[in-house]
């Protein structure tokens, strides 16, 4: 079987799976979700200001999400606009028309905007004129934002690939091949990088430390096993993002295996059972997750031990949780921002920034939350009192 042809049985499967539901794909037809719970806030949150940034995410599942870069924030669409925002007032500064069939991106790097494509293309654009520096044909469509480090980008690609590539001009440098399942969930953990080295998290629910230099494997530890008879009940992904603190990795699997890694070793220090294709977020010793029943999980990052749990969010379709200073905040699928106590798991405040489902989860910077929704509406929020 050719690469290509690979991929393509790939997509179309992981096309089958994530049409039960991209944000929960475990959950019965026959249960909706849950009512919203009645709780007496304690937590004034503010809308700063919402704008439009273009058409917002399609059937294709593109990997969008706001970057912040200094004082500017750059947000793609599916009709290959890349806006960027004053992330003070909301103004759109300038917005390219691009053309391109975007899959993921824009990160920033340097002056240069890298954008990936379903055509398996990495894009660098000016940041300032939006015109084309180079373009880089790899194997497979992009959907993990490509990283910069030590002047290598690394860019991952849904057939297993990870590519190290100049930035300069786009050319290959090395280049990493592994095999996937043949079903897969519908996107790819971003590669994380550290001290010279990559992270990757794969769809088998195996994680490998990778050196940036020329892509050599330094380690690789199974985290979930896949089991079952069928390929469905085999899916072991890592979609969403690990976390690094110190010495200490973390990552969840769709399988139903959360863990910390030694980052030099990737010798396992603990296992949860807890399933999540979404990731985790962590904050000092906390360690934030969203389970495919939609459960909210609060972890101690240094033994995996519970520290709360709530349920009362259950088939809501959640975005992976985030940190806000002492509060942690996640949006469901109809548009609802639900904040809680980092720190007890109770509800505080609810908002609703949108009628639609978040394209990605939330991102905060200091006191302020930026969301978009997957109707092309980028908004800022921000806790009072």
């Amino acid at each position: 079987m050719t690469p290509w042809t690979r991929t393509g049985l790939i997509i179309t499967l992981a096309f089958a799976v994530s049409a039960c539901g991209i944000f929960n794909r475990d959950r019965d037809s026959d249960d909706g979700p849950a009512d919203l719970v009645d709780f007496d806030a304690t937590l004034q949150v503010e809308r700063l200001w919402s704008t439009g940034v273009g058409a917002g995410t399609n059937r294709s599942r593109p990997n969008f999400r706001p970057v912040v870069d200094g004082e500017t924030i750059w947000v793609g669409d599916h009709r290959g606009r890349i806006s960027a925002v004053n992330a003070a007032n909301g103004r759109v500064q300038r917005r390219f028309d691009t053309g391109l069939d975007l899959s993921a991106g824009p990160a920033v790097h340097d002056g240069l905007l890298l954008a990936g494509t379903f055509d398996a293309d990495l894009v660098a654009l000016d940041a300032e004129s939006g015109n084309e520096r180079w373009r880089a044909r790899l194997s497979s469509e992009i959907l993990a934002f490509p990283v910069v480090h030590d002047g290598v980008i690394v860019v991952r690609c849904i057939d297993g690939r990870i590519f190290g590539l100049d930035p300069a001009d786009g050319r290959r440098l090395w280049v990493h091949d592994r095999s996937v399942p043949l079903l897969t969930l519908r996107g790819n953990s971003d590669p994380l990088v550290r001290a010279g080295q990559v992270f990757i998290g794969y769809d088998d629910g195996t994680v490998a430390g990778l050196r940036v230099s020329d892509g050599g494997v330094l380690w690789e530890q199974r985290v979930s096993m896949p089991e079952g008879r069928t390929e469905l009940e085999r899916l072991a992904d890592i979609d969403g993002p690990l976390a690094i603190v110190g010495t200490d990795l973390y990552v969840v699997t769709y399988r139903g295996r959360m863990a910390s890694l030694a980052l030099e070793s990737g010798r396992i220090l603990w296992v949860k059972d807890v399933a999540s294709h979404s990731g985790i977020s962590l904050q000092r010793t906390q360690l934030a997750s969203v389970d495919r029943d939609d459960g909210l999980w609060m972890i101690d990052r240094r033994n995996g031990s519970t520290l709360w749990r709530e349920e009362r969010l259950a088939r809501r379709g959640l975005s992976r949780p985030i940190f806000v200073g002492d509060y942690l905040a996640t949006v469901d699928s109809q548009g609802y921002m639900h904040w809680l106590d980092a720190e007890s798991g109770n509800f505080v405040a609810r908002v609703r920034p949108s009628r639609s489902a978040p394209a990605s989860a939330p991102v905060a910077v200091g006191n302020t939350v930026y969301l978009l929704d997957e109707d092309g509406n980028l908004s800022a929020w921000r806790p009072r009192g």
